[in-house]
């Protein structure tokens, strides 16, 4: 595995949900990360746009990131629950709007949806 280069997460991480998007035969209508989509005022492609990209745009992603990328729109924020701390939403494939009302929407109470919170903790038990 690589190391962690700011800007060039995907390089380290796209290989590994690409293994586990082989293994999916049901249909897939948005894939949701933990990280961003598009990085910063540039918009430079992040992890969720490489991804995208591989998938030939067929598939809606959208980025959860639970740190601010330098340079993040001020829209890109989205609170959840009682947090005064903002998730950082980016997406592909479909509106920003509809993306942060997506994961508003996600079953939970807190500032981070519960299916992203356990995954978060399972991958770090890795």
């Amino acid at each position: 595995m690589e190391e962690y280069v700011p800007g060039q997460f995907f390089r380290r991480e796209l290989p590994c949900i690409e293994k586990v998007l082989a293994l999916v035969d049901e249909p897939i209508d948005c894939i949701v990360i933990d990280g961003h989509v598009s990085l910063g005022e540039s918009q430079a492609p992040g992890l969720g746009a490489k991804l995208w990209e591989k998938l030939n745009g067929s598939i809606p992603v959208i980025g959860v990131a639970k740190s601010a990328y330098l340079g993040n729109p001020e829209e890109a924020k989205l609170f959840r629950g009682q947090s005064t701390r903002p998730l950082f939403i980016s997406a592909k494939g479909m509106t920003l709007e509809e993306a942060k009302q997506r994961i508003q929407q996600m079953r939970g109470k807190y500032r981070l949806p519960d299916i992203l919170k356990l995954v978060d903790q399972m991958s770090h038990g890795y």
